[in-house]
């Protein structure tokens, strides 16, 4: 049995968003999400940032810190504004 570390429990998503950084905007898939953070696809993970805000239309861009990547996928938590 696998014991679950997450602080807030994850639901499963797939909305396309954007990451920015400076002038830069990278697409991704938010896989799943939570209140303290999110699992993000990209086409690779390398050149983002550890520090970056994320984009989702219908919202207001999200400050969020990597707190981990593997090839394609990265999971962050959300920072204060």
């Amino acid at each position: 049995m696998l014991l679950e570390r997450r602080i807030a429990p994850r639901r499963n998503t797939c909305i396309e968003a954007t990451i920015a950084f400076g002038f830069t905007k990278v697409p991704c898939v938010v896989r799943n999400v939570s209140d303290s953070g999110a699992k993000l696809e990209v086409a690779k993970v390398t050149g983002i940032p550890d520090r970056f805000e994320l984009v989702v239309p219908g919202h207001r861009p999200q400050p969020c810190r990597v707190a981990w990547r593997a090839l394609k996928e990265m999971g962050v938590e959300y920072q204060s504004a």
